[in-house]
């Protein structure tokens, strides 16, 4: 591999003139990372090449603020796609690698010895912003993740419990899927808070899209109801399937004197809409 140089170069220029072998290089360092480049390019938009390009440069120009914004974009970016990060910090280090090869390059071929004269110097400032760059972007990554979870958390909350307004004193609650302990928690409290905050006289509950409940959620369930009633809502319970009638029958579970049972949803939209 023939590198180009010159005698003006600097090792910024020497980088810049050798790009395409550089890019070889990393390549070669990155053995789990480069088969996964394209993937991460089409799937995620992010160029890992033209990014280590980046990083290099900076880190050779003492640009600290750049690094450090540059962590943070990338932390974000790779926490947004979910990216391994095992495949980032192979990548960083890489880089890290590639890059001190080329410096060793550098200064073989550099006439005046005095463009890398002092070592330790260049050893700590390189190594610092890489290691710089690595904390940014694991801080990042975190940060950013975190606030997706909690975002995530409070969408399935919300939509654990979908309140519908029919008229301005009666609403409808239809439960589908599976409901744990979780979400059944979320459902007791989301509930009352909804009943004191639209004024609800009457909470249609309706079950038929919940297949089982565990003891423990029934319990919750029962208790859920017991409030509604104490907050002066009624309650009407739709769709109650056999299993689940079965448990609440062995648990001695037994419902508010104000609630009301009815076999369908669409029994209740008669009784309560047009009846």
């Amino acid at each position: 591999m023939k590198l180009k140089y010159h005698e003006s170069y600097q090792l910024k220029e020497f980088i810049i003139a050798n790009n395409e072998n550089f890019k070889e290089s990393l390549l070669l360092e990155a053995v789990n990372v480069k088969d996964k480049i394209n993937e991460i390019l089409r799937i995620r938009n992010i160029n890992l090449i033209n990014n280590a390009q980046k990083l290099v440069i900076d880190v050779i120009d003492e640009k600290e603020d750049e690094v450090k914004a540059f962590a943070k974009q990338e932390g974000i970016a790779w926490a947004t796609h979910s990216i391994d990060l095992t495949f980032k910090l192979e990548w960083v280090q890489a880089i890290r690698r590639t890059l001190w090869n080329y410096i060793e390059k550098f200064n073989e071929l550099c006439i005046d010895k005095k463009k890398i004269n002092d070592f330790f110097h260049l050893e700590q400032l390189i190594n610092n912003r890489i290691d710089q760059f690595l904390n940014g972007f694991f801080i990042s990554y975190s940060t950013y993740k975190d606030k997706l979870i909690l975002e995530q958390r409070q969408l399935v909350e919300n939509l654990s419990v979908p309140i519908i307004p029919i008229t301005p004193s009666i609403c409808i609650l239809p439960l589908i899927g599976s409901v744990d302990s979780f979400r059944i928690s979320i459902l007791e409290e989301k509930v009352l808070i909804e009943i004191g905050k639209l004024r609800i006289q009457t909470l249609i509950i309706d079950l038929s899209g919940i297949g089982d409940m565990e003891a423990d959620v029934i319990d919750y369930f029962s208790k859920m109801i017991d409030g509604a009633a104490m907050m002066g809502c009624h309650t009407v319970i739709t769709g109650l399937r056999a299993e689940v009638v079965r448990k609440m029958v062995h648990l001695g579970v037994t419902f508010h004197k104000k609630t009301k049972t009815l076999g369908t949803l669409q029994q209740a939209l008669k009784e309560y809409f047009i009846g």
